[in-house]
C-alpha cells in the first residue's frame, strides 16, 4: 500500500513537473473590492468601498499557499427622526450605520492553467475583524468583535505580456464570519462580491 501511495504521488509531481512553463512561482494580486453584506439589517447591502491584497507561491506548478488582507465599508443614511441613544435618551437627528470588516489569513490556491491565462479557485481561511457605528450629529454608539472567516473564489488572471507576471485579475466570491453583536443585532457575516485588480 505504501508503495502504491508513493507511485501515485511521483506520478502526480511528474505530470505536475511536465506541465510547468517559465514564469515565476509566486504571485500578488491587489485591487478593488466590491463587497455585499447580504441578510443583515444594520447597513446597505452593497458598497463599493473596499480594497484586497494576496500573494503566495505555486510549490507545485498548478497549487499555491499565500496570504491574504481585504478591508470592506458598508454604509447607509438614514434621515433626521427620532431615536434612541441607550436605555433613557432620545435624539433628534439624523444618522449613519457604518460596518467595517478587515479579514486576513491564509489561501490555497489551484489555476487550471499556466499560461497567460489562468482561471483559479481559491479557499481562504482566517480571522475577520469588524466594527459596527451608528452615528448621529453630536454622539455615537459602536460595537468591535472578532470572528472566523472562510471564503471560497473563483477567478481569473490575464498576463498578456511575454516574460512578465504583470496583469489583470478578475474574481467573484463568498465569506462567512461568525462574528456577533448583541448591540446591533448581528448573528454572523454573509459577504458576497467581486475583485478587479493587477496581478504580478
Amino acid at each position: 500500500m505504501k508503495k502504491i501511495f508513493l507511485m501515485t504521488m511521483a506520478l502526480i509531481l511528474a505530470v505536475s513537473a511536465a506541465d510547468a512553463q517559465v514564469g515565476r512561482r509566486f504571485y500578488v494580486d491587489a485591487g478593488w473590492q466590491f463587497n455585499g453584506a447580504f441578510a443583515n439589517d444594520f447597513s446597505e447591502n452593497a458598497s463599493g468601498w473596499g480594497a484586497y491584497l494576496e500573494g503566495g507561491y505555486y510549490f507545485l506548478p498548478r497549487i499555491a499557499a499565500g496570504v491574504f488582507l481585504s478591508y470592506n465599508t458598508n454604509n447607509e443614511y438614514f434621515p433626521k427622526a427620532s431615536y434612541e441613544v441607550g436605555d433613557a435618551t432620545t435624539v433628534t437627528t439624523d444618522m449613519y450605520h457604518s460596518l467595517y470588516q478587515i479579514p486576513f489569513g491564509a489561501t490555497l490556491r489551484y489555476r487550471f492553467a499556466w499560461k497567460k491565462v489562468q482561471p483559479y479557485i481559491e479557499a481562504k481561511l482566517g480571522a475577520n475583524y469588524a466594527r459596527e457605528y451608528q452615528l448621529y450629529s453630536t454622539t455615537g454608539v459602536y460595537s468591535t468583535q472578532w470572528g472566523f472567516y472562510a471564503s471560497p473564489e473563483v477567478g481569473i488572471t490575464f498576463h498578456p505580456f511575454n516574460k512578465s507576471n504583470l496583469g489583470l485579475q478578475l474574481a467573484a466570491y463568498y465569506s462567512y464570519a461568525t462574528n456577533r453583536s448583541k448591540v446591533f443585532g448581528i448573528d454572523g457575516m454573509n459577504n458576497a462580491g467581486f475583485k478587479l485588480g493587477i496581478s504580478f
